[in-house]
């Protein structure tokens, strides 16, 4: 089965074809989302994975989701204002939610194990400053930037490059979430908790570790899907 793609296509092009593809890409620690504009042999470089062995896994799912074109069809040709309406419920809303969820079980486990497992007073740190963030950057969103992206579908409208600098400041928002759960992953050892950890003590973990690849996925509808449709019109 021919792919439509190939180990120099770019890694973000890769989960547009093939979103199942971000899977494999977790696993391995490729970014991409913040860093997926560089093409697959550099990112499997960077991360020491051998690209022909990924280009043959790559294959392999593809080759078993060769009939979800359907989802291929939501990631690149849905309408705007569908794909921002997605986003809202299925990552800003769900995300609101497991923010203030997984926030006791966060304080919980860094107040009664920090002591033995310092890394976890770290953790929680980490973890408050990315809720902060990520509320505060889904909040605007919802607000007045999502609005106005709609709002570019209008050519006549007078303060596009204004937008267009909002939606440039939401993908500098995007990085630094990521720089901090590259922190997180770090410090948590890519969330594997050590021998003595207790149930909640691997809860948190697991859902740290679920939080990144949804707050990934959603990066990637905005950054890669979204917002390059307004920013490839200033040149069309």
């Amino acid at each position: 089965m021919q792919l439509p793609f190939n180990e120099h296509t770019l890694v973000r092009d890769i989960v547009n074809l093939f979103p199942k593809s971000s899977d494999i890409f977790k696993k391995n620690r490729i970014d991409f989302c913040c860093g997926g504009s560089i093409p697959l042999t550099e990112a499997a470089a960077e991360k020491t994975v051998n690209v022909e062995a990924l280009m043959v896994e790559l294959g392999e799912l593809y080759a078993k989701n060769a009939n979800s074109a359907e989802d291929m069809e939501f990631w690149t040709q849905t309408e705007s204002a569908v794909l921002v309406k997605h986003i809202q419920e299925q990552y800003h809303r769900t995300l609101e939610e497991e923010l203030k969820l997984m926030s006791p079980y966060v304080t919980k486990v860094a107040r009664v194990h920090g002591a033995n497992h310092p890394e976890l007073i770290k953790m929680h740190d980490l973890f408050y400053e990315l809720k902060n963030e990520l509320l505060e950057h889904t909040a605007k969103e919802d607000a007045t930037v999502f609005p106005a992206l709609l709002s570019l579908d209008n050519p006549d409208l007078p303060n596009r490059e204004q937008i267009l600098d909002e939606i440039r400041e939401l993908e500098k928002e995007h990085d630094h979430a990521g720089a901090i759960l590259k922190e997180l992953r770090d410090v948590t050892s890519d969330f594997n908790p050590p021998m003595d950890a207790c149930g909640t003590y691997r809860l948190v973990y697991k859902r740290l570790e679920m939080l990144e690849e949804h707050t990934f996925m959603h990066v990637h509808l905005e950054n890669n899907i979204l917002f390059p449709r307004y920013f490839e019109n200033l040149t069309a």
